[in-house]
């Protein structure tokens, strides 16, 4: 052999990859592009594949031997037209609720034969130009056979989606799934959407949203024009409840796709759950196509409900608004921020305000509608803007006025045309103005101006319980207690529960002597504040001079104390002729029933402080419980200048408290 036939067969030796197992010296080292990234996967000569190209193939990447991805598009694969709705489409592997495993066709016409596309072969062709540690240069068609290859992560552990993990025997499971579904996520080289979306609904059918989102993504951003990888995204975001981006995968779909009914249907039966009948009405009805019974029901049955609580707010007529706006709710749209808004203005507007705290907390989480959506209203409101409009006035009910200002202005941003939204931001800037005033007026004592800066602000807003109850301390401070206790009402009739309205109007009937109102408001909030000792003591109080306005011996009553425990009888007959009333709590410790009403006791010990309370333990007071003639227990009896008035045996919680209170008076 001459030396220049030498020198060229080491050059062709230099350019193969041995068969040889061990040969490591020539494997190939490259990674496969990011198919999220901008730059384009590379391509062999026969030319790049259509970007809304699909596949009828679901093991077109299941070689593990492949380290470069998927080769150039058969030649004889055409590229879809989105254009029109009459176009022949199919979309393979779509998701409906439960992955179907078969190609569905949704259009009128069926795909012909000829649209389904056949695997690439051979699986293994590199990219022309790679090349390899050694340095030398692959030539496209060689086919790479390391004993190594380059696996793609699965996304459980410390890989993301695209992550490399060297050597596939010890690609990790998937984070949610295992067996053949995890063995799917460690592909080789997957770069091929139709496998993408073949592993997606993999991790769907076993219950993994999350990582069958991250397919469809990968799939996405390969083939951004294919609708039904964005119909598979949208069924796997309704199912993690992030129903606002799944409206938009839904609506993109359509838009790629004029003809594809059930991503229509599945869009309007979303925006029915939304509260969008209007929107959902062109997706349920869509032309040409007969709709499905059960969801157009619900959307006529929410058309209604929600015309009907129009009216109704319109007159005022909050009862009937909020029967209509449950009723819509239970008839499926029931994830509607907008109809939970409602339901909180109606509650609001019939003065149950703990109620519609509690329902304003409760309101599904609020996400940016979609363009297509962002002009619907309801009530005359932008969506988006009357949540803000209804927090605004909760947060005006108690007392909030700078958080109101900011979710008004907010809605004002949205909304600059709505009237409701306008009134209501001049009226919430003015009683928010009028109470900085008034408080700046009654920390400088200048009670008379605060109580007219207090009336200012409720001219704006006349059901205001927190202007009304300031009032009421500027009333009592200057000695007007009639006034102060005709606001602290006005007050309480809004909120029933406003505790200081209680304290303000039980200290202004004190000063009225009206020693049984006062009685009244200050055992409630004994019963709202138990460890309250200011509440307890002018409780003791006007309960004393109740007694006293009614002629009772009141001699050598004394406030709060504890439970006394009483061991003789002499010392027994002694506690019970001390003036007012004496509960007895007759009890043994070795007795469940005793042990666990006496924490009970304790309280009522706090709540009452007129009321003399005391302990016979019957095992040590033997001589007691005989005299008494006590035979179960727990036995309670109560006493009034020496003599029994009433005797309970075993009783409930709620009856003890309500003789205690009786005999408080």
């Amino acid at each position: 052999m001459s030396h220049i036939d030498t020198l060229t067969g080491r050059l062709r030796n230099s350019l193969n990859f041995s068969d040889n197992a061990n040969n490591t010296n020539n494997k190939p080292d490259f990674r496969e592009l990011d198919p999220g990234s901008p730059v384009s996967t590379l391509r062999n000569s026969s030319g790049p594949a259509p970007s809304g190209l699909t596949s009828n193939t679901s093991s077109s990447s299941s070689s593990s031997g492949s380290a470069s991805g998927r080769t150039g598009p058969n030649p004889a694969h055409h590229k879809r037209s989105n254009s029109s709705p009459t176009q022949n489409h199919n979309h393979s592997g779509e998701l409906s609720g439960s992955v179907e495993s078969s190609p569905t066709s949704h259009g009128r016409c069926k795909r012909p034969p000829s649209d389904s596309v056949n695997s690439p072969s051979p699986g293994n062709v590199l990219p022309a130009g790679n090349i390899c540690p050694s340095g030398k240069i692959l030539k496209s068609g060689m086919v790479s056979r390391g004993s190594k290859t380059d696996v793609l992560g699965s996304g459980s552990v410390n890989y993301g989606h695209g992550s490399i993990m060297r050597g596939g025997g010890g690609a990790a499971k998937s984070a949610g799934g295992g067996g053949d579904a995890a063995v799917n996520c460690s592909r080789i080289g997957v770069v091929d959407p139709e496998e993408l979306k073949r592993l997606g609904n993999e991790q769907y059918k076993t219950g993994n949203l999350s990582e069958a989102l991250g397919f469809y993504d990968r799939a996405i951003a390969i083939a951004p024009g294919n609708a039904t990888y964005r119909f598979n995204k949208a069924v796997a975001l309704t199912g993690l409840k992030r129903l606002g981006e799944a409206v938009r995968e839904y609506e993109e779909a359509v838009r790629l796709d004029a003809g594809y009914v059930k991503a229509h249907h599945r869009l309007g039966s979303l925006l029915v759950r939304l509260g969008q009948g209007e929107n959902a009405r062109r997706h349920i009805c869509y032309q040409g196509y007969q709709p499905d019974a059960n969801e157009l029901q619900k959307l006529q049955a929410l058309e209604t409900h929600l015309r009907k609580c129009t009216d109704a707010r319109k007159i005022g007529d909050w009862r009937s608004a909020l029967r209509e706006v449950d009723a819509a709710i239970a008839a499926g749209a029931d994830a509607s921020p907008q109809l939970h808004a409602c339901r909180t203005e109606a509650l609001l507007k019939l003065h149950q305000l703990e109620e519609a705290s509690f329902s304003l907390s409760n309101i599904p989480k609020f996400e940016p509608l979609s363009p297509s959506s962002s002009h619907t209203k309801i009530f005359g409101m932008l969506f988006e803007a009357y949540v803000l409009f209804v927090r605004a006035q909760i947060e005006m009910a108690f007392g909030r006025f700078e958080n109101a200002v900011t979710a008004i202005e907010k809605a004002g941003q949205i909304d600059l045309r709505s009237v409701e939204v306008s009134v209501l931001l001049n009226n919430v800037r003015l009683v928010a103005r009028a109470r900085a005033r008034g408080n700046d007026l009654f920390k400088s004592e200048r009670f008379t101006e605060a109580c007219s800066a207090y009336g200012e602000g409720l001219k704006h807003d006349p059901s205001n319980s927190v202007l009304y109850c300031n009032r009421a301390a500027c009333w009592f401070k200057l000695g007007l207690w009639e006034h102060s206790v005709d606001d602290c009402n006005q007050a309480l009739r809004i909120q029933p529960n406003y505790t200081k309205a209680l304290l303000r109007r039980a200290a202004s009937n004190c000063k009225l002597e009206r020693w049984a109102e006062a009685v009244r408001d200050y055992e409630v909030l004994s019963r709202e504040l138990p460890h309250d000792n200011e509440v307890a003591e002018s409780l003791f109080h006007a309960q004393v001079a109740m007694k006293k306005s009614r002629g009772e011996d009141v001699h050598n009553l004394k406030f709060g104390g504890e439970v006394e425990s009483v061991s003789g009888l002499e010392q027994f007959k002694a506690a019970i002729s001390s003036p007012g009333a004496s509960v007895v709590h007759f009890k043994a410790v070795s007795n469940l029933q005793c042990n666990q009403i006496s924490p009970f006791l304790n309280a009522l010990c706090g709540r009452f402080p007129s009321i003399n309370f005391l302990m016979v333990d019957v095992e040590e007071s033997p001589a007691v419980a005989i005299a008494e003639n006590v035979r179960i227990l727990p036995t309670f009896k109560i006493y009034k200048n020496g003599s029994r008035v009433k005797e309970m045996v075993c009783p409930s919680p709620e009856v003890l408290e309500s003789s205690v209170r009786h005999y408080s008076f």
